[in-house]
């Protein structure tokens, strides 16, 4: 039983619903990437679920990301899209993850790690399309490529690019980023190699870049229910997983021009009523909303009042607002007829999505429910 009144809520069958909505827009397999606790939703129980569903692929951003689902008994293939050190290879090995390769050097340390342990490496290419984080460039690409379609203890499995830009459908990065990653994998031909799958679209290419999709897609947050840019097309049905709810756990009247808070940076013109509700930046919600954010009590959208804290703030119900102990409170989600959505507290925020939902840490007591609630 969680203790906490503030908690989570994962909705499973919108996730379910999300990842079918991806496949049947695109037509090609599914890397659904959990990386980072599943963009705040719970790593374990969100692969155990898209295991369930047949997802083809999981990836992750690290190693320990996927150690934990191996020893939490996921089975599906996992890649591992982060950079890798050498220290890290015989990790990766002896639990089946399959290793992001970004140049001949890494290629052979995993080549001497897979030898020394007499077990095959499973490997996906990394080539930079114009990210310049990780990736050997597209336009040197060939030393990399035949080296590894050659080893005897590598399988190349798959090769990728990261795009850009894909979150801005008129943007030309990504047709040029497009053509770049083309023109790598010709090489393959060239050299009468096999074409491993191809994969390079993310949640914006999933959106926006139909001639990204290849042979595999990469969904992140629109697998969440979340659009990855304010101004993304919403041409996929996706809903979000994801609800932040608390409760009221004290009720006071501040009088006129008594200020509330850190800073003495709010104080109401005239006696309101004010409620206190037990979440705040330690628990990884934004700081930025102090005297800026909103929630929701009895379905009806409340101003925070004061400087945001560690474990708390405060909310403005107004002199005639009404609460009580125990009341629920949505920081993201319905309530009634109203919705507080990422994208709302991302704009209030100055921040993106992306940032609001893997900010949420553990101190936050995960719930689930929905089709597989009982995992």
């Amino acid at each position: 039983m969680f203790q906490r009144p503030t908690r989570i809520v994962v909705d499973l069958d919108a996730l379910g619903g999300n990842l079918r909505a991806i496949r049947q827009h695109v037509g090609v397999p599914v890397m659904a990437i959990v990386k980072a606790n599943a963009y705040g939703h719970g790593l374990v129980p969100v692969a155990h679920h898209l295991q369930a569903l047949g997802v083809e692929q999981l990836g992750v951003a690290f190693v320990e990301e996927g150690l934990a689902l191996r020893r939490a008994g996921i089975t599906a293939p996992i890649l591992v899209l982060g950079g890798i050190l050498g220290r890290q290879v015989a990790q990766l090995l002896q639990h089946d993850l399959e290793i992001t390769v970004s140049s001949l050097d890494k290629l052979r340390r995993v080549e001497a790690a897979a030898e020394r342990l007499g077990r095959k490496a499973v490997i996906h290419l990394k080539v930079d399309t114009g990210m310049e984080r990780i990736g050997v460039h597209s336009y040197s690409c060939g030393p990399l490529i035949e080296a590894a379609t050659a080893s005897t203890w590598c399988e190349v499995k798959g090769v990728y690019s990261h795009l850009a830009c894909a979150d801005d459908p008129a943007s030309p990065m990504t047709a040029l980023q497009l053509a770049r990653f083309h023109e790598a994998c010709a090489h393959f031909t060239r050299i009468g190699a096999p074409m491993p799958i191809r994969h390079l679209a993310n949640s914006g290419g999933v959106l926006h870049f139909p001639d990204t999709w290849l042979d595999m897609v990469r969904p992140g947050i629109m697998l969440y229910g979340v659009l990855p840019d304010p101004e993304a097309q919403r041409n996929v049905p996706i809903r979000p997983a994801l609800s932040l709810v608390s409760q009221v756990v004290y009720l006071k009247i501040v009088q006129a021009g008594h200020s509330v808070g850190y800073g003495a940076t709010w104080a109401p013109s005239r006696d309101t009523r004010v409620v206190t509700v037990p979440i705040g930046y330690g628990d990884g919600y934004p700081r930025a909303l102090s005297n800026c954010g909103e929630v929701l009590i009895h379905g009806q959208r409340r101003p925070i009042v004061g400087r945001l804290c560690m474990d708390q703030f405060m909310v403005d119900l107004g002199p005639e607002g009404q609460a009580h102990i125990e009341d629920d409170v949505v920081l993201i989600g319905r309530q009634g007829d109203e919705t507080i959505t990422i994208e709302d507290v991302a704009a209030r925020a100055g921040t993106i999505g992306y940032e609001i939902l893997t900010r949420l840490n553990e101190r936050v007591p995960r719930e689930y429910v929905g089709a597989s609630q009982s995992r």
